[in-house]
């Protein structure tokens, strides 16, 4: 009887109005059932209330048809195809030769492509684009409430993108507020994509930044220092106890005598970290530009290399071997060599107007990701988003097919790849049955030309739509 109380006296958020019609006439029911005995008093209000849970049960579902011109599923692009999504999981996927359930709302996407949500594949979102303010600035005078409140807007411009999901590899200072982010959105306080979180990258102490002139000055770090074996051990395990979805490294960085990038851990501190993440279903995965760095990360057994700037044929092929995805992160360096000065040519621009030479970084850039699609690596599509503006995360997607990958291949890195590689590959990044219903709609074919992924029309995460501009 106590149940029975509970649900007809009391408030439940978002019930059907014609629930809460039932519940107030059962309010009054009850007055009236006054003289009757207690027994048939509970007889039929056990009756009456099965009958309004199955009917609320049955009513709770909802479904939602969306008919474009093509589906993308991830992995091959339809015609003909139609996607039907029930609550917040895809229903069916094809051709329309089932029968739409009462109530369907349906949505017509006539000229347009849907796709799985895309994947973000190394993100920051607690950081702004360099140009606007220094990555040093930001970790030292921006306070982690301003990070924190630039952090929600950037998620929200991320999903608006598009991006309903993000590998976000580092707060760089903001310690674990990507976690309290992610919890924020999970809640539905704030809009934002699916976030993969690192939470504080690990360094070896003395090689990251932000950098004292003097050595009396000891400066807040963007990362957690770590000097040997067992510190390495004890701060994964923290970093898993605090909410990290995985763990990243950084296997060199830029503290030779010269301010040359060189490897600052050895292949067996790599590996303690590798297997004390993995007993906690973790993966790690490794900040790497230097061939030798790579080499140590890779022989470790970590699943993703971000950047690989420097890494030869003779790497990419070990990362073959071996299984290890790269992340290229072509936007970053892009971006980073744009904000020194350099006038990219743009589309429709003249040879000759002003335009400069291609920097030394970015031809070396353009060989090794060649290198690396010869060596068929797995290509993780990630930007570093960040050091550029978030919401501009196509950006990567572009000069990826820029720089020689085919445009359908691409769109498999944004989608089922970085699913499989990040390990959700049975949750999110394709269009099929009984995966969450991550989907967004763009005007025309992006396989045509890949721009086309700028032109978002509708975006859907978890059965939620968060745009739709028809």
């Amino acid at each position: 009887m106590f149940w029975i109380n509970n649900f007809i006296l009391g408030d439940a958020m978002h019930e059907p109005n014609c629930i809460t019609t039932i519940k107030l006439y059962l309010r009054r029911t009850l007055v009236r059932l006054r003289p009757y005995s207690a027994i048939m008093k509970k007889l039929l209000l056990f009756a009456i209330t099965c009958c309004i849970v199955i009917f609320s049960l049955a009513q709770s579902d909802k479904y939602v048809l969306l008919k474009p011109a093509k589906v993308f599923d991830g992995e091959t692009m339809h015609e003909g195809w139609v996607v039907l999504i029930k609550n917040n999981k895809i229903d069916q996927a094809g051709a329309m030769n089932f029968k739409l359930p009462p109530g369907t709302q349906v949505v017509e996407l006539a000229g347009e492509t849907l796709l799985p949500g895309l994947i973000e594949g190394h993100s920051h979102l607690f950081l702004h684009p360099y140009n606007e303010t220094s990555w040093n600035d930001q970790v030292l005078k921006e306070s982690r409430a301003e990070r924190t409140a630039r952090a929600v807007e950037h998620a929200r411009a991320t999903l608006m993108a598009g991006f309903t999901t993000v590998r976000d590899l580092g707060t760089e200072g903001s310690m674990y507020d990507d976690v309290g982010l992610k919890i924020a959105i999970e809640k539905g306080v704030i809009p934002g994509p699916r976030m993969i979180c690192a939470t504080r990258a690990i360094v070896a102490k003395g090689t990251y930044g932000p950098k004292s002139e003097s050595p009396d000055v000891v400066l807040p770090q963007g990362a957690a220092e770590v000097t040997n074996i067992s510190e390495m051990e004890n701060e994964v395990r923290a970093q898993i106890s605090k909410g990290a979805d995985l763990i990243k490294i950084y296997a060199d960085y830029r503290w030779g005598k010269n301010g040359e990038a060189l490897p600052a851990f050895t292949t067996q501190e790599i590996a303690a970290a590798v297997a004390i993440a993995k007993s906690g279903g973790r993966e790690v995965v490794t900040h790497a530009t230097t061939a030798e760095g790579m080499t140590r990360a890779i022989n470790a057994g970590v699943s993703t290399v971000e950047h690989g700037d420097n890494g030869t044929a003779e790497v990419f092929k070990l990362m073959k071997e071996k299984g290890v995805a790269l992340c290229p992160t072509l936007a970053a360096g892009d971006a980073i060599e744009q904000y020194k000065g350099w006038r990219k040519a743009r589309l429709n621009d003249t040879v000759g107007q002003g335009i400069d030479p291609e920097p030394e970084r970015v031809t070396n850039k353009k060989k090794t990701f060649q290198l690396a699609l010869k060596a068929g690596v797995t290509i993780c599509m990630g930007g570093d988003v960040g050091v550029f503006t978030h919401g501009d995360n196509a950006r990567e997607m572009e000069m990826m097919v820029e720089y020689g990958m085919k445009a359908i291949e691409v769109l498999k890195s944004a989608t089922s790849i970085n699913a499989d590689v990040f390990g959700y590959g049975n949750e999110i990044g394709r269009i099929k049955k009984d995966l969450f219903a991550d989907v967004i709609v763009v005007e025309g074919d992006p396989v045509a030309d890949i721009r086309n992924i700028r032109k978002v029309k509708f975006v859907m995460k978890d059965g939620v739509i968060y745009r739709n501009d028809k």
